[in-house]
């Protein structure tokens, strides 16, 4: 009631009022995941986010948008959705002045301007600023071609990839010569 937070995280100095959530977001940093879902055997570093992950295999999904009525399994992706229709971006870039919806893609976003790239290749040398990026080039060293044409079945490293070689059974051709 008296708004203090003694419970302090000395990495990250977030505070907390009492002592167990502490306990828990330090799980965060320390990577420990003790809750495990007996369906898929996912593991989690909180009881309730298993017990929202379990919507996942029920299908529940509680929270509706009052605006479209799509329906979200968590309440904190409703709020996102609903920025859009809001047309809310409370997150601006410092350096460039660009808003975001969600703080995750301002994050990665500035990692535009400060060059920090914190996903690196556990093989070769290589460094991302995007995690999606070191898992496509983690392709490279794994041979993984996880999109295939469903024409004739070859497989390719990226989406982008697959789309080209589409045009050949489809007959696209979304290039025009300038000059003929």
């Amino acid at each position: 009631h008296t708004g203090e937070k003694p419970y302090a995280r000395a990495i990250c100095n977030k505070q907390f009022a009492q002592c167990s959530p502490l306990r828990g977001h330090e799980r965060i940093h320390s990577g420990e995941k003790p809750f495990s879902c007996d369906v898929c055997l996912k593991k989690f570093a909180s009881a309730g986010a298993l017990k929202v992950h379990y919507r996942v295999h029920t299908g529940d999904k509680p929270y509706s948008c009052a605006t479209c009525g799509k329906r979200f399994a968590v309440a904190s992706n409703l709020r996102k959705h609903e920025r859009r229709h809001k047309g809310e971006r409370p997150f601006a870039c410092s350096v460039c002045e660009k808003r975001f919806i969600q703080l995750d893609n301002l994050r990665r976003h500035e990692r535009l301007h400060t060059g920090v790239k914190p996903f690196a290749c556990g093989v070769c040398t290589k460094k991302f600023s995007r995690r999606d990026d070191l898992k496509s080039h983690n392709r490279q060293h794994t041979g993984e071609k996880p999109y295939a044409c469903f024409v004739c079945g070859r497989a390719f490293t990226h989406l982008s990839n697959l789309k080209m070689h589409a045009r050949i059974h489809t007959g696209e051709t979304p290039y025009v010569c300038e000059v003929c």
